[in-house]
């Protein structure tokens, strides 16, 4: 799980693997790991989530936490419309050191929106993500929708 600090990160794994969502905001230091087994259309899979740190455009990206990953999620949020252009940025750090598939997820989709996608924003996602979803970690829409894609895309 990648993103710029605040995007709900966090919440969308707390959602994901213990069904639960709090409005404490508390900060992720480096990373925390969970798991969750799942069946797949093939196989049953065992998902290792990091979620790691939000990157701060001036901190940089900690490479080193791509080392053996199968995929990666990148977290925006859908009412700061800055924290898509840092996930696009994240994109382009994160495909200079690993080929592996990613997608993107638009959080907090229970929200009012505060901005409106381009149609060259739309046209580079659809060229470079392997799926995207609108999510909401408050309410669960969208979250297991996209676990599970990925979870796919791995097991093809």
């Amino acid at each position: 799980m990648l993103g710029a600090s605040g995007v709900g990160k966090t919440s969308l794994v707390k959602q994901y693997v213990e069904g639960i969502f709090s409005e404490k905001y508390l900060t992720s230091i480096g990373v925390k790991i969970d798991k969750k087994q799942i069946e797949t259309a093939k196989h049953p899979v065992q998902l290792m989530i990091w979620d790691i740190e939000g990157i701060d455009r001036y901190c940089g990206f900690q490479a080193k936490y791509l080392r053996g990953a199968s995929a990666f999620i990148i977290v925006t949020d859908h009412t700061r419309s800055q924290s898509l252009v840092e996930g696009l940025d994240i994109f382009k750090m994160v495909k200079e050191v690993a080929d592996i598939p990613g997608v993107l997820a638009v959080n907090k989709s229970d929200l009012a929106a505060s901005w409106h996608w381009s149609v060259a924003e739309v046209n580079e996602i659809k060229q470079n993500f392997n799926g995207f979803f609108n999510t909401s970690a408050k309410t669960g829409d969208g979250v297991e929708a996209m676990f599970s894609h990925l979870a796919n895309i791995l097991t093809e």
